[in-house]
C-alpha cells in the first residue's frame, strides 16, 4: 500500500533534521494501511509543532521500520549514472529499509526517445514521491538546454543545497592529518543562478534601463559586446537558508555558523545577505556566528579547514566552495549532496556523468551511496543510515575492495570495479 504523505509546513525542520540524530517528519512514508496517494483525503494534516520539534507524526521509533515502506524516484541519469544508480540501490536495499523505487530516465541518453533530457515523467514522479535519488546527468551543451540540476531545484523549490564534506580514513588527500568536517548550506534558488540573463546583441533596452536608474557607475560597453546577468538576493531567500543552517547547527550540536559574502563590493545584494544573516544569528546566542569575505575564506579553508563548521552562502559562492571543500576531503568521488525544500528533496552525487567510463564498471560509487545515506536520514531511518555510512567508511579504510581512484596508485591492478565495491559495502553491513 502507498501511505499518507505528511505535509511539512515549517521550513527549518524539513532541512535541519535531515541529518539530525533526532526523529523528524518523513515526507513520503508508506504504511500497510489502505490509504491511496492519489486521494486528497488521505493527506495528513499540517503538524507544525511536530515538525518544529523534529518529531515524526508517522512514528517515533525505527523499530517500526518493518511496517514502513517508502516511495522514492530513482533517476538513473546517463554516462556512468545507471551503473552507479544500480550500486547505490543495492546498498540501500541491503539496509533492510523497504523502498518502492520508481525508476526514471533523464539526460542525453533519453533525448533521442523523448526530445528532451528531462521528460515530464520524471517531474511527475518526483511530484508524487516527493523524494528522489539522482545519479549524474549530462546537460547537453550548445543545444538550448539549461542545467537539468538547476531546473529540478527551481521546479521543486529545493532552496537548500546541503553538502557535508567529511574526512574518511583511507581517502587520499593532502589534509589527511586534519579532521575536516564541514557542512555547507548553499542557497539554491537566487543569485546569478536565477537564470535571468540577456544575450549579447540583445541588451540595448536593458542597458538603457540600467543606465537611466543608476546614480554611480554605468554600463559603457555597447550592446553588441555586452551580455548581462541579474543577481537577485532577497530577504526571504536569505532568511530561510540562514535559519536552516542555524537550526541544523543546533540539532546536530555544531558550534559555529559562518556566513560567506562579498558585501564589501556588492553592497545591495551580498550586503543584504550579510545584514539578514546577522539578524538571524541574534536568535541563536548558543551558536557562534562570524562572517567571512568569500576570497578570504577560500584561503582560510586551504590553510586551516579545521576552524570551520557550518558555512552558509549565496548560490554562486556555495557552488564554488562546496567543490573546494570536497577537494579537502578527497574529491567529488566521496562528496554526497542533498537538495531540500519545504516538502520535497532530491539527493545526488555531486560529480559528473563521466561518459568516457560508461559501461566499464570502473567508477567509484561512494558519493551516490552516501547521498543515499543522507536520504535514509531524511526518511527518519537513522539506524540504517548509520550502518550504511559505517560500512562505507570501513571499506574505504581497509582499502582492499575499492575503485582505482581510492587506491594509493591509480594504476593499482588490485583495484575493483563499481559493483565489487558495492558488494563489499553490503557485506560490511552484515
Amino acid at each position: 500500500m502507498i501511505a499518507k504523505k505528511a505535509n511539512l509546513t515549517a521550513l527549518p525542520a524539513s532541512v535541519t533534521s535531515t541529518f539530525s540524530e533526532d526523529n523528524f517528519m518523513s515526507t513520503n512514508m508508506s504504511t500497510n494501511d489502505s490509504s491511496n496517494t492519489n486521494d486528497p483525503s488521505c493527506q495528513q494534516p499540517n503538524n507544525t509543532e511536530a515538525s518544529l520539534a523534529g518529531q515524526s507524526v508517522a512514528g517515533q521509533s525505527s523499530d517500526l521500520s518493518a511496517s514502513k515502506e517508502y516511495d522514492v524516484t530513482l533517476i538513473t541519469g546517463d554516462g556512468v549514472g545507471p551503473e552507479l544508480a544500480s550500486a547505490a540501490r543495492r546498498c540501500i536495499d541491503a539496509t533492510g529499509v523497504k523502498i518502492r523505487w520508481d525508476e526514471q530516465e533523464a539526460g542525453v541518453d533519453v533525448m533521442e526517445k523523448t526530445g528532451t533530457p528531462l521528460p515530464d515523467s520524471v517531474l511527475q514522479s518526483v511530484r508524487r514521491t516527493k523524494c528522489a535519488l539522482k545519479a549524474p546527468i549530462t546537460t547537453p551543451v550548445g543545444m538550448g538546454f539549461r542545467s537539468i540540476n538547476v531546473h529540478l531545484r527551481q521546479e521543486f523549490d529545493l532552496f537548500a543545497c546541503v553538502r557535508p564534506c567529511k574526512s574518511y580514513s583511507g581517502v587520499r588527500t593532502y589534509f589527511y592529518r586534519v579532521p575536516v568536517d564541514i557542512v555547507i548550506f548553499r542557497e539554491n534558488t537566487e543569485d546569478l543562478y536565477a537564470g535571468i540573463e540577456f544575450e549579447r546583441g540583445k541588451t540595448d533596452e536593458i542597458i538603457n534601463v540600467i543606465n537611466s536608474l543608476t546614480t554611480g557607475r554605468q554600463i559603457l560597453t555597447p550592446p553588441s559586446d555586452t551580455g548581462i546577468s541579474i543577481k537577485p538576493i532577497s530577504v526571504f531567500g536569505t532568511e530561510r537558508i540562514v535559519r536552516a543552517a542555524f537550526d541544523y547547527a543546533v540539532e546536530n550540536r555544531r558550534k559555529k555558523v559562518t556566513a560567506v559574502h562579498k558585501a564589501n563590493i556588492m553592497k545591495h545584494t551580498d550586503g543584504l545577505f550579510l545584514e539578514v544573516s546577522r539578524q538571524v544569528a541574534q536568535e541563536y546566542p548558543q551558536i557562534e556566528f562570524e562572517d567571512k569575505i568569500v576570497d578570504n575564506i577560500c584561503m582560510q579553508l586551504v590553510q586551516k579547514p579545521e576552524l570551520y563548521d557550518v558555512l552558509v552562502l549565496p548560490n554562486l559562492y556555495g557552488d564554488i566552495l562546496s567543490d573546494l571543500c570536497a577537494g579537502l576531503v578527497g574529491g567529488l568521488g566521496v562528496a554526497p549532496g542533498a537538495n531540500i525544500g519545504k516538502d520535497s528533496a532530491i539527493f545526488e552525487a555531486t560529480h559528473g556523468s563521466a561518459p568516457k567510463y560508461k559501461g566499464q564498471n570502473k567508477v567509484n560509487p561512494t558519493a551516490l551511496i552516501l547521498s543515499g545515506m543522507l536520504m535514509l536520514k531524511y526518511l527518519n531511518e537513522h539506524e540504517a543510515a548509520k550502518r550504511l555510512e559505517d560500512a562505507v567508511a570501513a571499506v574505504i579504510k581497509e582499502g582492499k575492495f575499492v575503485t582505482f581512484d581510492l587506491k594509493n596508485h591509480r594504476n593499482d591492478p588490485k583495484a575493483v570495479g563499481t559493483n565489487r565495491m558495492a558488494d563489499a559495502i553490503i557485506k560490511a553491513m552484515n
